[in-house]
């Protein structure tokens, strides 16, 4: 395999991983609606953030070590599932039904980014993902290590394109989303999708 041939299949393979609905894409997507496209953004560079963070981690050997070891992946899977959990629960139980002022918006933007960043850190399946999807298209002249996080790169430009398309998908319908019984349905909504997702990660097995 060449090295067009490696980016072009991993660049159609990761395109349809990124765009399968979850917590991520959903976390941007309420934010948008919710709290607006910066915040939005803000939430999404935390997340690539992450992504950066686990494809480095997978390059240098430490994404391995989480996919291999029992103990490292359960402390990482019951902290990610307690806190989706967690931030399901105060969706669900705590809907916003009106916007924030000026104030209140500045200061969402800079919670997302680290609800982004954390969200996706606390997520020991993406180290797994990364460990067992990303080799499948290194080519043999190439040195694994390098070529695995620019893959991992690559993955992460294609997830931030896929959250702007999100958050610019929501600016047409800005005016009905924002009515406050659309809101609080939304909140509830996303809190039912982080629990499910928290539940999920909770009772995954590490596939070893």
């Amino acid at each position: 395999m060449t090295i067009v041939q490696s980016l072009i299949a991993f660049t159609l393979a990761a395109t349809v991983l990124t765009i399968t609905p979850g917590p991520d894409s959903g976390l941007v997507l309420r934010t948008a609606i919710v709290d607006g496209w910066r915040p939005a953004m803000q939430a999404s560079l935390g997340i690539v953030t992450g992504l950066v963070i686990w494809g480095a981690g997978v390059a240098v050997g430490l994404g391995a070590l989480v996919a291999t070891s029992e103990t490292a992946f359960a402390i990482l899977q019951w902290a990610g599932a307690i806190y989706l959990v967690w931030f399901g629960l105060l969706f669900l139980l705590h809907p916003r039904k009106n916007f924030t002022d000026a104030d209140a918006r500045r200061a969402s933007a800079k919670k997302a980014l680290w609800r982004g960043l954390s969200q996706n850190l606390l997520n020991p399946k993406i180290a797994v993902f990364y460990v067992s999807f990303l080799p499948q298209f290194v080519p043999a002249d190439r040195p694994a290590a390098t070529f695995t996080f620019l893959l991992a790169v690559l993955h992460t430009v294609l997830t931030l394109v896929w959250f702007a398309t999100l958050v610019l998908a929501t600016k047409p319908l800005a005016a009905w989303l924002h009515r406050p019984n659309i809101l609080a349905r939304i909140d509830r909504f996303t809190g039912c999708i982080f629990m499910a997702s928290g539940a999920q990660l909770a009772f995954s097995k590490l596939p070893i």
